[in-house]
């Protein structure tokens, strides 16, 4: 599973090189990430990762954890990382995140492909990433 400090950096990247605002099927950035890292497990999923902005006293987050949580243990290459949104508020800001729990769908190549805010269902999420893989 990815490191969070190498998701921020990542996400950290998209936000600089275009706008906050991200849509469904937004391109708009690639979330490369740097050539090594320096603990292992860091970066992206081999196929698709996905992005949790959460909050402490956030109901429905923990169960989105849960979900998201059997999905990646479920599809080979995909990991779920989850960011606490009351940590990260500048990158929550500027990601025009206005309630948790919210959901980013990244690609292999760290693009932006999906995002849901609220509780997903596992076969939502499992549909969201046919479109990432």
């Amino acid at each position: 599973m990815p490191g969070l400090p190498a998701v921020l950096d990542v996400v950290e990247r998209v936000i600089r090189g275009r706008s906050a605002r991200v849509r469904d099927g937004d391109d708009g950035g690639r979330l490369g990430m740097p050539e090594s890292w320096a603990w292992p497990g860091a970066g992206l999923g081999e196929r698709a990762t996905l992005v949790q902005f959460s909050s402490a006293f956030c109901a429905p987050c923990r169960a989105t954890r849960r979900v998201l949580a059997e999905v990646a243990a479920l599809v080979p290459g995909v990991a779920h990382v989850e960011i606490d949104a009351e940590a990260h508020l500048d990158l929550v800001r500027r990601l025009e995140i206005v309630k948790t729990p919210t959901v980013l769908v990244l690609d292999a190549a760290g693009r932006i492909v999906r995002r849901a805010t609220g509780q997903p269902r596992k076969a939502d999420v499992i549909a969201a990433l046919g479109e990432a893989v």
